[in-house]
């Protein structure tokens, strides 16, 4: 077993479905031996905590909150804590790795970003992508919208998905040869030891610089993720609300040309 990483988390200081607090969620990582965590709250185009009605600075600072607190108890406890961002347009989502604080408290305009305005300035600002559960559908969205073209990979697994959806983006992600990654999606703790995902690295990172290498190295991932998340049932197709769509270079959804179920 490599280095053990949550990619995908939040807390109830940065996200407004979020139950427990950064500290907590550190805790609760080192307790079960994960070697870090990325905290990856829901920034403002999605769930955030913070009153968007607040002035920026004031957003942000409530924003980082949540990091901030477990990375004061991640370098009391042993625990590598990073900071992520979790960005939503029209229900497809995206977690940013390698920007900061500071970058954000510079930067009020990407609240507005387009996808590719976001691609365009995070790998600027020396980051990476990677588009969140892409085969989820759940109330707040109107449709699956696959954002390939607007990330530099996709979350294959995540512990809040239904099964199929899991499966139709590991089969996708194999065929086009993108970079694959696992998160938990964790919103609370104590959380199931079934409930945890994530990736297992062979070195340990020493900043989130590290992992945007690998991301953008396409370095193949080991995913820490069930043995049977991607079994596909045979025959099974999409009804109307499970049918997926890809964004094009315009931001269009179109019908995608493979529904990714066999």
């Amino acid at each position: 077993m490599g280095f053990l990483y949550e990619t995908h988390m939040h807390t109830c200081q940065g996200s407004r479905c979020g139950v427990s607090t950064g500290k907590e969620q550190a805790e609760f990582y080192k307790e079960a031996g994960y070697t870090g965590i990325i905290i990856t709250d829901h920034f403002f185009g999605g769930n955030t905590a913070p009153d968007r009605s607040l002035p920026w600075k004031e957003r942000v600072e409530w924003y980082c909150s949540g990091y901030e607190d477990a990375k004061a108890e991640g370098d009391r406890i042993g625990l590598d804590v990073f900071f992520g961002i979790e960005q939503n347009f029209e229900g497809d989502e995206y977690l940013i790795y390698g920007l900061d604080k500071e970058y954000l408290l510079k930067h009020p305009e990407m609240e507005h970003w387009t996808r590719r305005q976001q691609l365009d300035e995070v790998h600027r600002a020396g980051g990476c992508l990677i588009q969140a559960h892409p085969f989820r559908i759940r109330g707040y969205m109107n449709n699956i919208k696959v954002g390939d073209l607007f990330a530099d990979g996709i979350e294959a697994a995540n512990a809040g998905n239904d099964p199929l959806d899991d499966a139709r983006a590991y089969r996708m992600g194999n065929a086009m040869g993108l970079v694959m990654t696992a998160g938990s999606d964790n919103h609370h703790s104590p959380a199931p030891a079934e409930k945890l995902y994530g990736v297992e690295l062979e070195k340990r990172l020493t900043c989130i610089g590290d992992y945007v290498k690998i991301i953008l190295g396409e370095n193949k991932i080991s995913l820490h993720v069930p043995a049977d998340r991607f079994v596909l049932a045979p025959g099974q197709v999409p009804d109307e609300r499970h049918f997926a769509y890809r964004l094009n270079k315009e931001e269009q959804a179109l019908p995608f040309e493979n529904q990714w179920m066999d």
